[in-house]
This record gives structure tokens, sequence and C-alpha cells, in this order.
């Protein structure tokens, strides 16, 4: 039973709330045949492809077949799942670093990317700049157990309002302040975007490209999929946890995702 039930945004006249979390993937790991063929033939060699798996699964496969040159009679009869199974049951992780995707992010909260960016080891971040982006038309994301209460939402949209009408006054006020000048230069600009996102709140929405590989996200969603009391995090690892089922699976062969008793995702390790 869903002890957080989400309340219809759309009966709110505000625009500042944002409604969801959303993941893009940019770019994911691919495989080159061609170079491959050449490969083979300068090595005499065969590899024995398992036809369903993935190529981000087969970069694994095939970096951790290098180490040992088990190609074609000295490959043992397992599957690509099976064998990078293997791979992580023996802590052999760091052939998982081979396979790496860019995503996008969107409809966050600052407040959830302030903890992302602690993730440092096999990721890189790009953010929305607070200090060239003009947030005048900024959203807001609304954590989901003030969601869950009307009084509690009346409030939060109050405050929220506020602080923006506070951001457009500030900014309004400084640009005065620089009036004379003919146009405002981009460190004039700057600086004024700056002064005025010092009222901003963690709930600000925020846009962020990350890359990360194999390994890295898996510790990401070991880590953070299972924080019970961040409910943001396990809805953005849910995403995270999905998308990966469909690009690599083998990858995630020890988490599954359930239910918890809260209604709202939590991705365990096995």
């Amino acid at each position: 039973m869903n002890s957080l039930v989400q309340i219809d945004l759309t009966l709110y006249p505000s625009g500042s709330v944002s409604q969801e979390p959303r993941l893009y993937v940019l770019s994911r790991p691919t495989l080159d045949n061609n170079e491959l063929a050449k490969f083979y033939r300068d090595e005499a060699v065969k590899w024995n492809r398992t036809s369903e798996a993935t190529e981000a699964e087969e970069i694994i496969e095939f970096a951790g077949r290098i180490c040992y040159m088990s190609f074609g009679e000295q490959q043992y009869p397992r599957s690509n799942h099976a064998y990078i199974k293997n791979l992580i049951d023996q802590t052999h992780e760091s052939v998982l670093e081979h396979a790496s995707w860019t995503f996008l992010l969107t409809g966050v909260s600052r407040a959830f990317t302030h903890q992302m960016v602690r993730h440092r080891v096999g990721f890189s971040f790009s953010q929305l700049s607070q200090q060239y982006h003009d947030e005048k038309s900024a959203k807001f994301v609304a954590p989901e157990e003030v969601k869950a209460n009307a009084a509690a939402m009346d409030l939060w949209l109050q405050l929220i309002e506020e602080l923006q009408r506070g951001y457009e006054s500030i900014t309004k006020e400084l640009e005065c302040e620089n009036k004379d000048r003919r146009t405002l230069s981009k460190e004039v600009r700057r600086s004024i975007r700056s002064a005025a996102r010092s009222i901003l709140p963690n709930a600000t929405e925020t846009k962020i490209v990350f890359s990360a590989n194999g390994r890295a996200l898996r510790h990401f969603l070991e880590v953070r999929g299972g924080i019970i009391g961040d409910l943001e995090m396990r809805r953005v690892s849910a995403l995270l946890y999905s998308r990966l089922q469909r690009e690599a699976p083998a990858l995630l062969c020890d988490f599954e995702m359930i239910t918890y008793e809260d209604g709202y995702p939590l991705i365990l390790r096995q």
C-alpha cells in the first residue's frame, strides 16, 4: 500500500512545479566489427559470440577474454551473461569499466545533484549553470513527502513562488544599477545571476549530463538505490536501473528492483 499518495499537480495554478525526472541515453557502447575481423585475422583466433548479447555486454566479455586470450577452442561453453556473471562473482570488475554511457537527466532538484556529483570515480558531469542561465522561469521539484500532504504542498508552493519573485526582483534591481551601460557584458550578467541565485532553494530544477562506466554505475545503484529515506534518489535509480536492464542486463545480474512498502522502487544487490 502506498503511504505517500501523490497529489495531482495539475490542480495547482503554479506552472513552477516540475513533474517527473527523465533520463535520456545520449551515447552508448558500440563495437566495430571490421576492427574485430582484423584482430581475428592477425591473431588467427575466432570468438564464439552470444547472439542475443548487447554491444555493451560484448565489449565487457571481449575485454575479459583478452586477459587470457580465451577465444575459440580456449573458450568455456558459457553464454555472455554467464561470462559477465562469473567476472562479477570473481570480483574482476575492472573489466566492466570498458563499457560506458552518456546520459541526460532532467526534472531533478539541485539537492539531488549535490549528492550525485559526489560520485567522482568513473563519472563525469556537465550541469546547467545558474551563473549563465536566467532562472526567472525555473521550475522546482517538490519532494514526494510534500506532494503527499495538501497543506504542506500549499505552503511549499507559497514559499517557492515568493523566492521566485525575489530572484526576479533582485535581478531587475541589479540590472537597473548597470542601466548606463549600453549592453551588459557576459561577466556583469554572470555577476548579477550569481547574486540573485543565492536565494534559490535546493528544490530548483536542474539538468545534468553525466557519463559513467559499468562499474561506476553498479556502485551508484548499490549505494544510492537502496536508501529508504531518499525518494528522489530512489526514483532516479529506478530509471537508471530500468534503462541499463535494456542496455546491458548482464551488468545487473546480481541486482533486483522491488516495490517497497511505501509504494516506491528500491534497488537491492542480491
